[in-house]
C-alpha cells in the first residue's frame, strides 16, 4: 500500500458549456473551493489544486488551499497533474527533508463539488493490492436511456457475481457487455501508483483512446490493471445550468 498519496484535483477556466466553471458559487464558496473542502475531508493527504492559471490559484490560496499553477494548454487532467506533482514536490523540496517522493496520487475531477470524501477512500484502498496500479470507481446504471447515452462512459468489469470491486476489461462510450446483466458507469475519479502515472502521461494516445476518446484505454493498452470500486450511486458531476442549480440546492444556496 502506498504511504505517501498526495491528492490533486485539476481545474482550469475552458469549459465551453459553463464558462468559468471552477468559480461560480455554490453554497456561498467557488465550485473549486468546494471540491477542495470534500478532497480536505477526506484525510488521506495533501491536497492541491493544478490549474491552468493564477485566477484560480489566487481563490484556493484565500480559502486557504494549496495551488500549483500549471502550463494552460495540457492535453488532459492526467498530464496536468504530472506537472503539478514536479512542481509540488520541488516547492516542498520533499526529497532534500527526507520525506521521498510521493508514492500516490489521486486524481479528483474539479467539478465534484458534492462528493462524498468516502469515495476517494474507496478509490485509493485499492491500492492495497500490490497488482493494482491505478484504482477507480463505478457505479450500476438503471436507466436504459443512460445505457444508450455516449456521454455516459461504460466499465466493463470481470467481477464476480455480487461482487463489489473487480478488474477493469474495457471502457466504452457504447452499451457494453451484452447480454443479460448489469452495466456500469464508470466515475472518472483514478487513485495510481506514481510509477503507472508516470508511464501513462510518457505514452502517446493509442487508437482506441483517440477512437473513443477516453484516456483509460492507453493504460489498458500498456497492460496497467485498472481496478474498480462499485459504489452505490453516482456522484453529481457540474456540466450545464442544471447540474449547476442541482449542486446548489444540495450545499445550500446562500
Amino acid at each position: 500500500m502506498p504511504q505517501r498519496p498526495l491528492l490533486l484535483i485539476p481545474a482550469r477556466m475552458g469549459a465551453t458549456r459553463l464558462p468559468g466553471k471552477p468559480l461560480l458559487d455554490i453554497g456561498g464558496a467557488p465550485m473549486i473551493v468546494q471540491v477542495w473542502r470534500r478532497a480536505m475531508e477526506s484525510k488521506i493527504g495533501p491536497v492541491a489544486v493544478a490549474c491552468d492559471g493564477e485566477e484560480i490559484a489566487t481563490v484556493i490560496k484565500k480559502a486557504g488551499g494549496e495551488a500549483v499553477v500549471t502550463k494552460p494548454d495540457h492535453p488532459s487532467g492526467s498530464d496536468r497533474i504530472w506537472e503539478a506533482l514536479d512542481k509540488y514536490e520541488k516547492a516542498k523540496a520533499v526529497v532534500e527533508k527526507g520525506l521521498g517522493e510521493f508514492d500516490a496520487i489521486i486524481n479528483v475531477q474539479g467539478d465534484l463539488p458534492t462528493l462524498d470524501p468516502k469515495l476517494i477512500k474507496a478509490a485509493y484502498d485499492l491500492l492495497q493490492d500490490p497488482t493494482v496500479d491505478i484504482g477507480t470507481l463505478a457505479a450500476a446504471i438503471g436507466k436504459e436511456e443512460e445505457k444508450q447515452a455516449d456521454h455516459i462512459v461504460k466499465a466493463v468489469i470481470d467481477m464476480k457475481e455480487g461482487g463489489k470491486k473487480g478488474r477493469a476489461l474495457y471502457f466504452s462510450r457504447l452499451p457494453t457487455p451484452g447480454g443479460a446483466g448489469p452495466m456500469y458507469h464508470h466515475i472518472g475519479l483514478y487513485a495510481y501508483r506514481r510509477e503507472a502515472l508516470a508511464r501513462f502521461v510518457m505514452t502517446k494516445p493509442t487508437p482506441l483512446e483517440q477512437r473513443e476518446k477516453l484516456e483509460q484505454l492507453r493504460a489498458l493498452a500498456l497492460s496497467l490493471r485498472i481496478e474498480v470500486a462499485v459504489i452505490d450511486t453516482v456522484p453529481l458531476g457540474v456540466d450545464t445550468p442544471a447540474d449547476l442549480e442541482m449542486a446548489r440546492k444540495m450545499l445550500g444556496k446562500k
